[in-house]
């Protein structure tokens, strides 16, 4: 994936490649954890010895100990069917809306790394698409995007914003985009991930553990296949729900195909803690659930982008280095004992 702004905070690499080779969505089976608050209490961390940042962390008031929003996407549809499901207009509108409150894109691989490459001041969002469905992306005759699609609608809300190359993670099943595998290349090709969700959108939990393994060591062939040498390194629970071996859902193998993956991504609840906080999971990470406008919105981002907005749910803020963990120092208790080294508490 190209690098977008300046660079990799490298001694957070948490990124699994995926072995392919000779081996020796609504509802969920548990709740993901809840959002932080906006306060906690402090701890001692001092400031890592280093030079003078290049931007005061202060100045932008960086918090990058704050909630990252995961927004989960399915289909655009011009009448909505179900609370998956949302107009072109009702996307267009949230992603510009996103953009105006100062928010760029990372994908779900970054998050899980702890890669948040973002310019001073900005916040992180994870665009996830699930089921690889044909209002996600399709093609002109020219092979460009189609504006129409939500790749096309993401690539214009960007471009307006001065984001010149906006990423998302696509998690796919079996039969991509209506039958067009030769898609994945295209979306790796644009800085896409290209990520895991079983072969058939299985409900793991009731496959026994030979089943579980077999649904995603197949699903990652169909990427592989489709997009040679890529790294897989998430995936996403088909409805939720994690299989009764919950370790199965990151590792296995089944007739010789070996799958480990760095991250596993939920259903739709409430924003994701930071990767650096000692309550960040990667192998049950939280979305938001974006959709129709129907129901019971408290998993929603209808629900939640006025939180993070508003400042109520504390949002994650860039400080502009990828060598530092900046926050303020009344958040210092968040912090994970691993990153202390690179804490820049003000």
């Amino acid at each position: 994936m190209r690098s977008r702004y300046r660079g990799f905070r490298g001694a957070t690499a948490l990124l699994a490649v995926v072995a392919l080779g000779t081996a020796a969505c609504s509802g969920s089976d548990t709740a993901a954890p809840k959002a932080e608050g906006s306060s906690s209490a402090a701890a001692s961390v001092s400031p890592s010895p280093s030079a003078a940042p290049s931007v005061d962390p202060a100045a932008v008031k960086a918090n990058e100990l704050g909630q990252i929003p995961v927004l989960m996407y399915h289909q655009l549809l011009a009448t909505p069917h179900g609370v998956y499901d949302q107009t072109p207009a009702q996307f267009r509108a949230e992603l510009t809306a996103l953009y105006a409150h100062g928010y760029r894109t990372i994908t779900a691989a970054d998050l899980v790394a702890g890669h948040i490459d973002v310019p001073a001041g900005r916040k992180p969002m994870v665009l996830t698409f699930d089921d690889s469905t044909v209002s996600q992306y399709a093609e002109r005759p020219d092979g460009s995007a189609d504006p129409a699609s939500a790749v096309g609608i993401l690539l214009d809300v960007a471009h307006r914003a001065g984001e010149e190359h906006p990423v998302a993670t696509f998690y796919v099943n079996g039969d991509p985009f209506g039958g067009h595998p030769d898609y994945l290349a295209k979306l790796h090709d644009l800085g896409m991930e290209i990520a895991e969700h079983t072969l058939t959108h299985a409900n793991l939990k009731q496959l026994d553990d030979a089943g579980v393994q077999a649904e995603l060591a197949k699903g990652l062939k169909v990427i592989t296949d489709n997009v040679p040498g890529v790294q897989v390194t998430t995936m996403a629970l088909p409805f939720g729900v994690r299989p009764r071996n919950h370790g199965l859902a990151s590792k296995g193998a089944s007739r010789g195909l070996s799958y480990d993956f760095a991250g596993v991504f939920a259903v739709g609840s409430n924003p994701a803690p930071s990767p650096y906080s000692a309550r960040f999971d990667p192998l049950y990470v939280p979305r938001i659930r974006s959709g129709l406008r129907t129901g019971d919105q408290s998993f929603t981002s209808t629900d939640w982008l006025p939180q993070l907005f508003s400042g109520k749910v504390t949002p994650y803020v860039s400080d502009g280095d990828p060598d530092h963990i900046s926050f303020p120092k009344a958040a210092a208790g968040r912090l994970s004992p691993r990153f202390a080294s690179q804490a820049r508490p003000y």
